[in-house]
């Protein structure tokens, strides 16, 4: 597992279990990702076919081997059927290298602070895990009234996300294996 192995095959929340993805977890890869609902903020991630779907699980195992973590599979603690995914990346952002977080779950369990405590999860890991790696301070990350260890707020509707053109990146990939993800 790269130069570093840690013990974080699964991780577990309050309310889920996160693991890493096997073969298995291709076809809901497939399906979430070929939402475009759950693609909406990114829409170059829509996968078109389940080949798609093997070609990024592929992916993501390689970054697995690489560095021994990635993205996780998100579960409710007691079922099997997966919600989701959620991790961090290693990747080159402009001039330096940064962890780059994902959570992208089936729009139908949307508004129910799964997102926030698979996040919050991730980025205690990696707070302490892999120090060495920029990696913001979690309550700059999670806004106090999303934080997932207080009693949880009044729900009040979300704000809108804004794009943000400083962090657009322009690059022409070499090859497959420099995709973002």
């Amino acid at each position: 597992m790269g130069d570093r192995e840690f013990d974080n095959e699964e991780m577990l929340t309050a309310r889920l279990s996160l693991r890493r993805p096997t073969p298995t977890d291709i076809d809901v890869i497939y399906s979430i990702h070929r939402d475009p609902r759950a693609c909406a903020h990114n829409p170059a991630d829509m996968l078109a076919t389940r080949a798609d779907a093997e070609d990024l699980y592929r992916r993501w195992d390689e970054h697995w081997q690489r560095h021994g973590f990635g993205y996780w599979v998100i579960r409710p603690r007691q079922a099997r059927e997966p919600l989701g995914f959620c991790g961090i990346k290693l990747m080159q952002f402009k001039d330096r290298k940064i962890l780059n977080l994902l959570y992208r779950l089936d729009p139908s369990v949307w508004g129910n602070g799964l997102a926030t405590e698979a996040a919050t999860a991730v980025l205690g890991w990696a707070t302490t895990q892999i120090p060495d790696h920029p990696s913001p301070p979690r309550q700059h990350r999670l806004p106090a009234s999303r934080r997932t260890d207080r009693t949880p707020p009044r729900r009040t509707p979300r704000q809108p996300r804004r794009r943000r053109p400083r962090l657009d990146l322009h690059v022409e990939l070499a090859s497959e294996s420099d995709r973002p993800y």
